[in-house]
């Protein structure tokens, strides 16, 4: 009866959650836009904990987003799930996002595309069937009328880019699941709970975030 902590930090939504033997018992998560994930992820930390009705030592894994996503949201909820695993002696499970974000279509057949945005018209995204397998691993890629042109099976899309790209990708068999927006840790409890079962886990010591691209610090000001 395993319980695992869920943290996912990869983009705007702060998002925690408690599973219990795959299943979310509890969820806390708000999604802003000057992300508050500093000020608030440990208290959904120990909200979570303290709704579930059980304590910190009854955790037996710590899941955590690995990305891609924000630079500072990732480092904040691996720095926090690092901390706990360390503390608590507890195996730490990398979950990836846009497969999160991907598990919360819930469509029979087709293809789904999760999509985060990467600025301008980049996105970072994955192709995955109605079962949720990878088709295509992840890639940061320029958004065009020509892509994804090749299929015509029915291509829905979720994440946060359905503003940007629905003028560019038009076709009649592209949906956007629009009610889908961003990667939430209640979604991350069956993929953790299946790594869990299989001993999938990371070096708590060595385990960086996925962020696909290097993060490159803007130069500061000059003086006037």
């Amino acid at each position: 009866m395993p319980f695992i902590l869920n943290i996912e930090t990869a983009t705007k939504n702060c998002s925690v959650s408690i599973a219990k033997n795959g299943e979310t018992i509890v969820c806390k998560e708000i999604a802003e836009e000057g992300y508050s994930h500093a000020e608030k992820l440990h208290v959904f930390i120990e909200e979570v904990i303290a709704e579930a009705g059980i304590s910190v030592q009854d955790l037996n894994a710590i899941a955590v987003s690995q990305g891609p996503g924000s630079y500072t949201g990732l480092r904040i909820g691996v720095s926090a799930a690092k901390g706990l695993c360390f503390a608590l002696n507890l195996p730490l499970i990398a979950v990836d996002t846009l497969q999160t974000l991907a598990s919360q279509a819930n469509v029979a057949t087709g293809k789904i595309i999760p999509m985060l945005d990467a600025r301008r018209m980049e996105v970072y995204s994955a192709i995955f069937n109605a079962g949720l397998e990878i088709e295509r691993a992840t890639e940061a890629e320029v958004i065009t009328e020509d892509s994804f042109a090749d299929y015509t099976e029915t291509i829905y899309f979720v994440g946060d880019c359905a503003d940007k790209c629905k003028a560019v990708l038009t076709k009649e068999n592209f949906v956007f699941l629009e009610n889908v927006k961003y990667p939430s840790a209640a979604a991350m409890s069956k993929i953790s709970y299946d790594k869990y079962q299989k001993s999938d886990t990371v070096d708590v010591a060595y385990f960086e975030p996925y962020y696909l691209k290097d993060f490159i610090m803007a130069p500061p000001s000059k003086k006037q």
